[in-house]
């Protein structure tokens, strides 16, 4: 049970710096550093966007329209940390 665990954390972990490093480029796309004109920065965006478009839809249906500042992100983030911290409140219980 310790090892699923662990996995867990991992895949936690990876989904969080996934979303990190989306959000980063969102913000480099906003401001002009990254044109999407090119194909890898293109590639990159895209597959981004439909691997954590499937998170971020059920939220975004929730949450009030509040314009041009998406809050999906930071609602994950938020419950990823959540659920870190229960599987890590957990985790000495099962050793």
């Amino acid at each position: 049970m310790l090892s699923i665990l662990q996995i867990l954390l991992l895949i936690l972990d990876i989904v969080w710096f996934v979303i990190i490093v989306q959000i980063i480029m969102s913000w480099l796309i906003s401001f002009q550093v990254l044109n999407l004109r090119q194909p890898l920065v293109a590639q990159i965006w895209d597959g981004l966007n439909r691997l954590l478009e499937p998170i971020y839809a059920p939220i975004r249906r929730i949450l009030p329209n509040t314009g041009g500042l998406d809050l999906a992100p930071l609602i994950v983030l938020v419950g990823i940390y959540a659920l870190r911290i229960v599987i890590g409140n957990n985790l000495y219980s099962f050793t």
